[in-house]
């Protein structure tokens, strides 16, 4: 997956980053942690610029939380849960998880958006529930942006600092993905078995 990664970053650029960015958001093994250091590296190679590293990787981010935002409120709540009382052990979500995921919105509103936007797994997944509860459009893109926004800095200024150190992160990032993707398919079949 790596090399997938470099070669679309190296071919398409900034457009590449947006993709890939919107994609994570929609298929989380396809990770910011390495999609936007890989960014960061090439800023340090004069290949890219910081600044359209920063903006590519949030617009791409932003695309697909909106995409799972708009999704939550056109079905709400109700729709979900039956939904998920139907089919929902295919993809592992129980009516309960909804409910939870509710709460959390409700307690810790839109700062909850910000901080979740900051948490890799979970980056991703909070807009479906903020769309539910039909948080308000406006607070949530701009609390949604910044917390994307901050994680694609560190991640950039990160890669950039590597400089050719970089390729190292390849023999780590390598198994890391490999163990995650594992733990999820693992994880998937234990709420399939456990639904049942």
């Amino acid at each position: 997956m790596n090399d997938w990664i470099t070669d679309m970053i190296k071919s398409s650029g900034y457009f590449g980053l947006v993709f890939l960015m919107f994609i994570e958001n929609i298929f989380p093994p396809v990770p910011s942690e390495i999609v936007v250091p890989l960014a960061g590296f090439l800023v340090s190679q004069e290949k890219l610029t910081m600044v359209g590293v920063i903006i590519a990787t949030t617009f791409g981010s932003m695309l697909g939380a909106i995409l799972f935002y708009y999704l939550g409120y056109k079905l709400g709540a109700e729709n979900l849960k039956n939904w998920c009382d139907k089919h929902g052990k295919w993809v592992a979500i129980r009516r309960d998880d909804v409910d939870k995921a509710e709460r959390w919105i409700d307690r810790y509103g839109l700062w909850g958006i910000f901080l979740l936007r900051l948490v890799p797994g979970l980056r991703s997944l909070i807009s479906l529930p903020a769309g539910i509860v039909k948080m308000p459009l406006l607070g949530f893109l701009v609390l949604s942006t910044l917390g994307s926004a901050l994680w694609n800095i560190l991640l950039a200024y990160a890669g950039y600092y590597l400089g050719s150190q970089f390729s190292d992160v390849g023999k780590w990032t390598g198994p890391i993905s490999t163990a995650i993707i594992a733990s999820l398919v693992l994880w998937y079949i234990w709420r399939l078995i456990k639904s049942k």
